[in-house]
This record gives C-alpha cells, structure tokens and sequence, in this order.
C-alpha cells in the first residue's frame, strides 16, 4: 500500500518499486517453503480513508503487508491490528500506525524522539545560522506534528526557532512565507514536505532574493527528480539522513538495490522510500525463512517484534524495527553543482534521541 494517485501523483510509488524489485530478485534466486512471492499492489491515494479499505482488502487477499508507505498511514492502522496482519512499513510516518501491535518500519520514525546527532553537527558547524530558525511544512499528512516535534527537539538541543509556519497543499503562492522568513532575519531555513512543493519554496526564495545560509530537508529531497527540477535554486541545500548513498559504489547491497530498480522500471530514481521498501522486503524474507515451517502470522509478527539494530544488510544505519526506535546516527550531506556529496566526518554521526513529548 502506497500513496500512487492524490495531490502528488505518484510520491510513494518508490516504495512499491523497492518491494517489487526485492521480490524480483528473490524469486530469481530462491523460494520460501517451496512458494515464490507475488505482490498486491494497493492505491492508498494520500488518504486516510483509503489507506483503511486497501487495508482492509490486504487482511482478506494477502498473507503481510510489506514495504508500504503512506503519508496518511493512520488511516489502515488499526484495520492491520484488528486482523492480525503483520505490517512491516518501508516508513512509519503518524502516531497511529506507531502505536499499532502489528505494524513495524524498517525506518521506524517515532513522533516523540528525534536524533540530536546532525542537529549538533549544524550547531557546532553553523551556530549563527541556528540562532535564527524556520521551520515549515506541508499541511497533510504527517508533515505538521513530525515537523513540530523536530522544532521543539532542535530547541531542547541548542537551536532558537523564531517562525513555524504549515502551508496548504494546494498552496502556489510561498511568497508570502519567504517575506515573513526575510523580516525575522532567518538564516536556517527546514522544510517538510514533497520534493515538488520544495522546488516552489525555493523558487520563490530566489525570486525575493532571500538568501538563508542553511536550507535543509530530510532525504525526500535525495532523488534525482528533485535535483533535476530544482536547477540552479536547489544548489547547497543540506539533507539529513540515516542511509547511504546511492552513489557508494563500494556498498553491495546498494547496487544490488539499484541494479534491480532498473530491471523492475527502466528510468526510475532511487530514494529513501524505496530503499527502506528494499530493506523491508529482505527483513520479511529473512524472517519468514528463519521460521521456516513455523510461518504463520503470529509467528512472523512476534520475530519482527525482536529485531533490533537492523541495516538492510548495510543499506542504512541501525534501526530498532522491533521497538519502532529510529537511528540515534545520521550523516549530512549536501547537492553542489548537481552532485551530492557527504559533508559530515565518518560514516554516521551518532548520539542520543531527544523526546519532545509532542505526537508521542
């Protein structure tokens, strides 16, 4: 179950492509209990309602729900609960699908808890710049309270946040944000949202000539689509992530992951959505052969419950699926002149998780 149609067509269409390919190559290779793996590919059209019935149809027509992405993922939760169904998410978005006894993320993002490691890089880095802190975001889905609770951790870590501002979906105009962000003398700027509506954010920072000297975003802006939009107007924005990058030639698992993206769609661009869709489809895989002929629902979801420190076999850092404890460690990195590159020391920064007691 993905978000395929809705206000942004095809945002999430990533995740059913890094499950597909997962299977792809599995089949290719090996079968579980003698049975090859087919996909239900569901529509959950950025909507609550519809990410419930998909839900709903997956109890009855499918044996797990994997690798699935939602920015209304509240709405299937307790649908994936009430039947038993083991949910194992490429991303955990809403504190419903959280809190919900079946479901778990290979990217499990906890509303409540926010790694202070890049926040910490950026204070000891650009402290100036995080004196004077905006922090916007889509008004759908996820976006408002993961955006909030990321204000507030950044606050708790060091950082004065003096604009917090949601803008509506269907929003063309983002001049009056930029002036708003101009007569605050914002010099860091964080937004939360589709990289579509980033391009229209930064397009019109340009036009008011507003300059920030940190714009930042998590890895939804890391795809080639994003940078082929944006031009020019995207060059020094930072991301912060806990995956590698696509462009690691060294990493196996990564360009196996890529290799077999392309066999599933030709073209298509690789991001985090289908990459944690990837380590999604391998956890399932792995887990339901380790039980072998003790496979059933129950026994899937009670081994997912007690995996921790999980990487994809490398794809990403530690994620503590079982608990729904994102990567305490991070990297950053940054697009200039069309290339990313990492900017932070090491392979992860790590630290310790902030509560914020906000979406908790």
């Amino acid at each position: 179950m993905s978000d395929l149609s809705g206000p942004v067509p095809g945002i999430f269409e990533s995740a059913q492509l890094g499950a597909r390919a997962y299977l792809s190559y599995f089949n290719s290779q090996s079968d579980i209990c003698g049975r090859k793996l087919d996909m239900l590919a569901l529509d959950s059209r950025a909507d609550a309602g519809a990410d419930q019935k998909a839900y709903l149809e997956a109890c009855d027509k499918a044996f797990a729900a994997v690798g699935s992405m939602s920015a209304f993922d509240s709405g299937g939760a307790n649908a994936a609960q009430s039947c038993g169904l083991p949910d194992i998410r490429s991303t955990s978005v809403n504190p419903e699908r959280q809190k919900c006894a079946t479901c778990f993320a290979t990217q499990p993002v906890n509303t409540s808890k926010i790694p202070d490691s890049y926040a910490k890089w950026f204070l000891s880095k650009y402290k100036d710049a995080t004196q004077h802190t905006a922090v916007l975001w889509i008004n759908a889905g996820a976006a408002p309270v993961n955006a909030q609770s990321i204000a507030a951790g950044w606050e708790r870590a060091g950082f004065k946040v003096d604009y917090k501002q949601g803008i509506d979906v269907a929003e063309f105009n983002f001049a009056p944000y930029v002036q708003q962000m101009k007569s605050k003398g914002i010099k860091f700027v964080m937004y939360q949202g589709p990289y579509q509506n980033t391009v229209k954010l930064q397009q019109a920072m340009k036009q008011q000539q507003f300059n920030p000297d940190i714009y930042l975003q998590d890895a939804t802006i890391y795809d080639k689509r994003y940078v082929d939009q944006a031009g020019g107007d995207g060059d020094g924005s930072f991301v912060f992530m806990s995956n590698d990058l696509f462009e690691n030639s060294g990493n196996k698992e990564m360009q196996l992951y890529l290799s077999w993206l392309q066999q599933v769609k030709p073209g298509a661009s690789p991001n985090m959505y289908g990459l944690y869709a990837w380590s999604a489809t391998r956890l399932f895989v792995e887990a339901s052969l380790a039980l072998g002929g003790k496979l059933d629902r129950k026994t899937l979801i009670s081994t997912v419950k007690g995996v921790k420190d999980w990487t994809g076999n490398g794809l990403h850092a530690k994620q503590h699926v079982g608990p729904g404890l994102g990567a305490e460690c991070t990297k950053v990195i940054q697009l200039k002149g069309g290339k990313w590159r990492q900017v932070s020391p090491g392979n992860y920064l790590c630290g310790r998780m902030i509560s914020t007691g906000i979406g908790g």
